[in-house]
Parts: structure tokens; sequence; C-alpha cells
């Protein structure tokens, strides 16, 4: 597929996902949306992939929705045709690996929140700038942020437009590793091998039970737990090496407190 918005591969179980729209810092165009979201629903089709790696082309990870293409759109219907990429993560059964290669703002920073786990470049920066633009946030980023950073610290960044950096968003909670640029996707790589270390059928039943937990009430959320976590017992199958991997866990938990 060459010259597409989107780069695939698939390689040992991982599919890498990269923005490639690199002179225009991988602003989201109409064409990058559709692709991206065929690019999704592909690995979470594919039985082959297991883990998402998702991130930029360059020295962007996205730059928001691309405004010289949305000031061109000829009514509301068009953009309301528009693909919903952010839907497509949503969907997305496999864990998404946000890579962020450098600034993320506003509908980009809204392409981050939608992954399960962000690690960051040092020249990473996350921003929302939706009030400059005089747009409301319309993919997620008023109720996800300030479920990942807090309410006062969400506000501050909408309300202000200011950016934040790499190391300050590993300091609110926001993204899990910053590295050195150059160490990025290799860094992701090790992630998702870590998470192909979990039984193939537990990676999507951890993230759908986290992630649907999330959306309830705590006590809701808990019984939600106790209820699939029964379902799975009763459905369980005995599996050849399960008592091997037991062990296994038992040994690094010694390992780990000695």
């Amino acid at each position: 597929m060459s010259e597409s918005t989107v780069l695939y591969e698939v390689r040992d179980g991982v599919a890498t996902i990269t923005l490639n729209r690199p002179r225009a810092k991988n602003a989201l165009s109409t064409a990058l949306m559709r692709d991206l979201t065929n690019a999704l629903e592909t690995a979470s089709r594919d039985e082959v992939v297991r883990v998402v790696i998702l991130t930029g082309a360059g020295d962007a990870f996205c730059a928001g929705v691309d405004l010289k293409e949305f000031g061109q759109a000829s009514d509301e219907a068009d953009s309301q045709q528009q693909p919903n990429c952010w839907d497509a993560m949503e969907a997305c059964v496999k864990p998404i690996i946000g890579a962020v290669n450098g600034p993320a703002i506003t509908g980009g920073f809204e392409i981050a929140l939608a992954c399960d786990v962000l690690i960051a470049g040092r020249n990473a920066r996350f921003a929302d700038t939706h009030g400059r633009v005089g747009v409301l946030p319309g993919a997620g980023l008023s109720q996800r942020l300030s479920r990942a950073v807090g309410i006062y610290r969400a506000k501050y960044l909408s309300l202000t437009g200011n950016f934040l950096s790499a190391a300050d968003a590993a300091e609110w909670g926001l993204v899990s590793h910053v590295v050195d640029d150059d160490a990025l996707i290799t860094t992701a790589r090790r992630i998702a091998d870590d998470m192909l270390g979990l039984m193939p059928h537990m990676l999507p039943a951890m993230k759908e039970l986290i992630d649907d937990g999330f959306e309830a009430p705590f006590g809701e959320g808990m019984k939600l737990e106790s209820r699939r976590s029964i379902e799975y017992v009763r459905k369980m199958k005995p599996m050849q090496g399960a008592n091997a991997a037991f062990e296994d866990v038992r040994r690094r938990g010694r390992s780990q407190k000695s």
C-alpha cells in the first residue's frame, strides 16, 4: 500500500501501526482516519495479532484534526461521515500501546488517550487546544483526560491550552515510561513482549474487564469482576503447561521478595 497515510506491519504477534503524514505532523485527514480505522479493525480481527503498537512517523505523534481539510468541508453532514478511528480503538479487542514520539495535540491527544498503555519519548508533548480553535472535544478528551490525571489537572490543561511535557506526563501518571526518542519503539516492543507472556485468551479478557469495570461505579465494578471470574473458572479447561506457568509466577514472586 504505497503512499498510504498509515503503515501496517505484523511481526511476532505484534501489529505496528504508524501514522504516516510526517510533513503534516500526522494530522488527521479523512484519508488517515479511514486508513487508521481499517488498520485497527484488521488487527482486531487477525488471530495472529495479540498486541498493537501505535506511533507516528517523523517528529510528531499527531497534530490533531487537519484544520485545512476541516475548513474546506462543505457542510456539517460531511464531517459527520468521517471515519471514527476513536470508536475503532475502543472496539479493538487487542491492547494498544501508544508510543508517543512527539507532540500529541487535541485530536492527537485524544488518539493517545484512547490507547491502553502510553509510553513517551523525551520530546513528546501533550496539549488540548480545542478552546483555541473554537471546537468542543468530540472524541473523549473531556472525559478520558480527567479520569487519567484527575479533574483539576485536566481542567488546567483544557482551560489554558498549555503543553504538558513527557516528564510531567509521567509524574501525573499519564504515561508509564519516558525514554530516549531512539529507544521508544524498542521499549514499546519490550512491553508488547511482556504482554505476549500472558496466556493468549487472557489479554482481551483482562482489557475488557478493566475497561468495563472502570466505566461502572466501584461497587458494580467489584460485582462485575466477581461474576466474570466465576464464569471463567466454570468454563476453564485443563491447559497443558498451566502448572509450569503457575510455578514460574511463584518463582518470580519469591525472587522479587528476596
